[in-house]
Parts: C-alpha cells; structure tokens; sequence
C-alpha cells in the first residue's frame, strides 16, 4: 500500500474511515440518548432520532480545529500513507467492536487515537509523534471527565437552588422539557467533535495522495459524508451501553439528566472550539457521576464506574497494539 493507490482502492479506504465514523456514532449514540431515556423524558426510537439530528447538523456551528489536530497534530502528516491510514481506523473499529460487544462505554476517539500511533510509530518510529497533540488529548482524557463531573455537580447545586421555591410536579414538569434543550445541545457537542476525527483521517489520507495540493485542508464532501455517517450511525443506536450509561452508574431524575447534559455539552463545545479531540464517553460518564454524586456519594456505582475507568485506560494502548498488527499485515501486500 505505498504511493498514489488506485482509485478502488481509495474509495475503499474512505469506505473503511466512514464506517468507522457510523460505529462511533452507533457506539457513542448511548452518550447522547442515555440521560434522556432514563428519565423517560424520551422514548428509545425518538430519542436516537433527535439525537442523530443534531449530530448531522453539528457541522453548521463548528469549525474545523479537531479535525486539522487528528490530520496533522497526533502523528507527523508527511509518514502517514494508506497503509499507516487502515492500520489506525482498523484498531479503532476492532477495539469499538470489542467493547460495544461487552457494553463497555470506552472511548471511539482515544481508540481512533491509539490505533494512529500505533501505526504511524511502527512506520517511522518515535520522532513521528507529534508531542503537543498528543499531550493536550492525554491531558485531556483525564481532565474531562473530571472537569465535567465538576460543572455537572455544580449545576444540580445552582438548578436546585434556583427552583427551591417551585413545587416538586411544577419543577419536574420543567426540567423534561429542558432536556430536550439540553440533550440537542449534547448531541450538537458530540457530533461536532466526534464526527472530526473521521474527516481529519479522511483529509490527511487524501493529502497522502497529493488530492489536496500543498495546503492541508478539510474539503466540504467529506464534511458532509462523515457527519451524514454518523447520524445513521446514531440512529440504529447502542441499547447495550445506555443500559450502564443510564442506570448503572446512577438512577438520573430528569432534573439530573438535564445537568449533566448541560455539563456534557459545555465540555464539548469549548474542546471543539479549542481543538481538542476529548472523548464524549469520558465526559458524559463524568457528568453523570458529578449528579448523582451532588445527591449522595453513594448513590454513584463507584465499581462500575471503576471498571469504565480501567476501559478507558487500556482503551489507547489496546488500539496502538491493533493498528500496528494491521499496519504490519498489509506489508504482507
């Protein structure tokens, strides 16, 4: 798979990088769905249709800061071929199949991630790495959540405080209908970050292939297939994992299911808008925890919410692993 690959091949390829996108959106679409069904604010079918609405038209309010980081910010763009191209999507899609197979909510960008390392480093080396992107999505892997549990827990205490002279029926009556404001809002984060990270590989195979002359850019078709991907991928939904998102860690009111969203979506617009490539699952699993931890510390599921941990720890390293056995393999071509 070295030089300028055939045109099959090529759509091939882009095939392969928007199938990713559509099983990040049916593995992530738990991140955007699971508050909302658990509250009973939304049923399931409607839910996901909402939800996949809002990821395809994310496109209108970003910019293009996640996908130039993913294109050019985790390994140096002038290694990156086909074969580093397939080697990172496909330790990404395996490890995504993996985890959706045992309804763990690990995280699709940090698999993405890992499986671009992975392949980059076992074609060029360390000095491939490009230290400041890396660092800024290690950095934040641990900070969103974290960060996100805090908005979350800060925002139950404020709504609280703001509706304390409401009647109970009155203020629930409120807040589900806030949810939908709130989970549009979610939806629109997760699908302007997420949807990034396929139109960044997608754009930097291109480059790869002199498709974009001298200049790295991010053309408008791929814009569109790898938001349309998602939103269908959303749309066939992820029931496994909104069962742990929604009810494993904690039993959400719908007045906790709207802050942790709000939590969830402030985290991602501002990651988006820095560039950052966080990782939805990390922040709303975050968000959830900080609600139900603002009730009592106990009503969080800490052993659960421990072995997502573990999942998004070994989530990186596991892709990596991947992405350089298929990167390997296809030398065999």
């Amino acid at each position: 798979m070295d030089g300028a690959l055939p045109f099959y091949l090529l759509v091939a390829l882009i095939g392969v990088a928007l199938l990713f996108d559509f099983l990040n959106g049916l593995h992530d679409a738990a991140n955007s769905i699971a508050t909302v069904v658990s509250t009973r604010v939304l049923s399931p079918q409607v839910a996901v249709a909402w939800a996949a609405f809002f990821n395809f038209i994310a496109f209108l309010f970003f910019g293009l800061h996640v996908a130039e980081t993913i294109g050019k910010g985790i390994v140096s763009a002038d290694i990156i071929d086909p074969a580093v191209v397939f080697g990172a999507l496909m330790g990404a899609i395996v490890w995504n199949l993996i985890t959706w197979a045992l309804g763990i909510p690990s995280s699709s960008s940090h698999a993405l991630i890992g499986g671009l390392l992975g392949a980059g480093i076992s074609k060029g080396g360390l000095a491939v790495v490009e230290g400041s992107g890396v660092l800024k999505t290690s950095v934040a892997i641990f900070l969103s959540p974290t960060l996100g549990m805090f908005v979350a827990l800060l925002l139950v205490i404020l709504t609280s405080w703001l509706f304390r002279r409401v009647d109970a029926p009155t203020a629930d009556k409120s807040f589900r209908r806030m949810q939908l404001v709130s989970a549009a809002a979610y939806s629109l984060g997760h699908g302007g970050n997420d949807a990034q990270k396929t139109m960044g590989i997608i754009a930097v195979l291109l480059f790869s292939q002199g498709l974009l002359g001298s200049e790295f850019y991010v053309p408008f078709w791929v814009v569109l297939s790898a938001q349309a991907a998602m939103g269908l991928g959303t749309l066939f939904g992820g029931w496994r994992i909104v069962h742990t998102m929604g009810s494993r860690i904690t039993r959400l009111t719908p007045h906790q299911g709207f802050c942790a969203e709000t939590g969830g979506a402030i985290m991602l617009f501002s990651a988006t808008w820095l560039g950052i490539p966080v990782s939805t699952t990390h922040t709303i699993t975050g968000c959830i925890m900080g609600v139900g931890a603002a009730r009592r510390a106990s009503a969080v599921r800490w052993g659960v919410a421990g072995n997502i941990v573990i999942a998004w720890i070994v989530t990186m390293p596991a892709a990596a692993i991947i992405g350089a056995a298929f990167y390997w393999l296809t030398r065999l071509f």
